[in-house]
């Protein structure tokens, strides 16, 4: 597996990029896009960092690995290809975008548009084997993309992280509190939405608000 990612996070990320479990793992996903077949097209695996630059990114959403259902995935977390129906988490990511901000439902589930407007949508594991949830996990992905909070927490200042659920909460051990805007609550899945913990957060109304604060361009969610 070829490494293509931004030349503004590749300078950043070489010490990281070459360990030897990065180098294992790459090795090992390389064969597994070989012999199975594989989530997000090779070439998007790095999709989220060469959409957003470092030096334009002011929010990160984590997510937790790619969705595994064919055309789905396209490096993005939470995002789908044009075309492809929302997931559940999906629909009520945008419903709650729908009543916290008055803006209409979208027909495209493709997040490039908040991509490049420097949000990094960041899975904790980058890519999964077809129809196989949590399949690429354990591997090193988790170790690279902690590597990857903590820089842009101790490199950057006033990063809106958004933390939902509690997979996504624990890698906010790895964010300094004093120098961000961490937003968390549960999890947009059917699951937590449905017992209360998702809608009526106002994180998208949240954040604009801290980026208009701080002096940046709000998101157009």
């Amino acid at each position: 597996m070829k490494v293509k990612i931004a030349e503004s996070w590749e300078n950043l990320l070489k010490p990281e990029l070459e360990k030897a479990y990065f180098k294992q793992l790459t090795d090992f996903i390389s064969e597994e896009y070989v012999t199975n077949t594989c989530f997000p097209k090779e070439e998007q695996i790095f999709e989220a960092f060469n959409l957003c630059s470092f030096s334009d990114l002011k929010v990160v959403i984590i997510g937790q690995d790619p969705y595994h259902g064919v055309g789905q995935a396209n490096g993005l977390c939470f995002s789908v290809n044009e075309g492809i129906a929302h997931p559940p988490s999906l629909k009520n990511i945008f419903k709650e975008i729908e009543t916290d901000l008055g803006i209409p439902y979208p027909e495209s589930g493709n997040l490039e548009r908040w991509a490049k407007q420097g949000v990094l949508l960041l899975n904790a594991t980058l890519t999964v084997k077809a129809h196989e949830a949590g399949s690429h996990q354990k591997l090193g992905w988790e170790l690279f993309t902690d590597a990857v909070i903590s820089l842009i927490s101790e490199q950057k200042e006033n990063v809106i992280f958004m933390l939902w659920g509690g997979f996504a909460k624990k890698k906010g051990k790895k964010i300094n509190h004093h120098k961000h805007c961490v937003l968390a609550t549960g999890h947009p899945s059917p699951l937590s939405a449905n017992r209360g913990f998702w809608f009526g957060n106002k994180h998208f109304s949240s954040a604009n608000n801290y980026l208009k604060n701080k002096g940046f361009t709000e998101v157009k969610w």
